[in-house]
């Protein structure tokens, strides 16, 4: 079965690649694991109609890793704002310059698991993509495919080893780049999570799922454990056309991002709703924003003052604010108060 589902998918693959801005041709091989790099570290947790405009305006401003590796990290933070999961971004740089140092990319998984932030699925996808290594390379699209492929009815996570195995199974020595695209595009255009296209499937003759007449029940999914809900509070301080931003310091949610002052709201506690000036403040509304770990409700007071707050930050400017790389859901917050 497994020379039949790797020549069958590949056969499609060649006729039905998707066209991606950081994808070479069926059988070409990359010329420049950067931008497969890059690529795959946006793509995590994000889909591809968010990642394309990151993607060109990064490739634009940042053609090459020593470019980005020389970038300030605020700025890469910057240029992020709005893909989420915000550690990424801090890995990447980190990443870039270890490359850079190095003079060129690790070419097998090993090496480039070594780098910030490329974890087992990052560094297969590099290595089978980027370089041609034969690697086993799962992401939700290749799950749920090969879930349904061969009926794998125990339930995630404890599903994933058979599921890796049955990867490894089916994944050819040759092309194994293009057969981890042709995966994920099958699960991306095909075998979607709630209406699967099967009499469009190159592998429907040979897929366990269909046949029992069930195949969304793959993977089987755990019982959804409830998010905490937390509150917090944001605080708009306005003088003179300006709005005073802060960086946000550590290494947790956020981190190293422009934002406006708030109450210390954590994934893990509610803020105090203590206000960084005295004065009368104004409550303008609340916003909700959901985090891996936790759903946030985050209430939204301004006011306008002559003084400048204690600690560090910055007046940025009001009619300019969508230049200071705004993190979601402090964007959320800022178009609340400018409504």
């Amino acid at each position: 079965m497994a020379a039949t589902v790797s020549d069958t998918l590949l056969d499609w693959y060649d006729k039905h690649a998707r066209e991606l801005p950081w994808r070479a041709r069926p059988g070409v091989p990359p010329t420049d694991p950067y931008r497969v790099w890059l690529s795959e570290v946006m793509l995590q947790q994000t889909t591809v109609a968010a990642v394309k405009p990151y993607f060109a305006a990064f490739t634009m401003r940042w053609p090459d890793v020593a470019a980005l590796a020389a970038a300030p990290e605020e700025e890469v933070m910057a240029a992020w704002a709005g893909l989420g999961y915000y550690s990424r971004a801090r890995n990447l740089v980190k990443a870039a310059r270890e490359v850079a140092a190095l003079g060129r990319f690790p070419d097998t998984e090993a090496g480039l698991r070594a780098l910030p932030g490329l974890g087992d699925y990052t560094a297969a996808a590099v290595a089978a993509i980027a370089f041609g290594r034969r690697a086993v390379v799962v992401d939700a699209n290749v799950e749920r495919v090969v879930a349904r492929l061969f009926a794998i009815d125990t339930p995630l996570p404890a599903a994933r080893k058979a599921i890796r195995e049955r990867t490894d199974a089916v994944t050819p020595d040759s092309r194994a780049g293009d057969f981890a695209q042709a995966m994920m595009d099958l699960g991306a255009t095909i075998c979607t999570p709630r209406e699967p296209r099967c009499l469009l499937c190159p592998l429907s003759e040979t897929c366990e799922g269909r046949r029992t007449g069930e195949p969304t029940r793959f993977p089987v999914k755990p019982a959804r454990k409830a998010k905490p809900q937390r509150r917090g509070t944001a605080f708009w301080i306005e003088r003179e056309g300006s709005v005073w931003l802060v960086r946000r310091e550590g290494e947790g949610m956020l981190a190293g991002m422009r934002a406006l002052p708030d109450d210390g709201w954590t994934a893990r506690a509610d803020g105090t709703d203590a206000a960084p000036l005295e004065g009368p403040w104004t409550d303008i509304g609340a916003v909700r924003h959901g985090f891996t770990h936790a759903d946030l409700e985050l209430a939204v007071r301004r006011i306008e003052t002559a003084s400048t707050p204690p600690g560090e930050g910055e007046w940025w400017p009001i009619e300019s604010l969508d230049g200071a790389g705004l993190p979601t859901l402090f964007a959320k917050a800022a178009r609340l108060v400018l409504a």
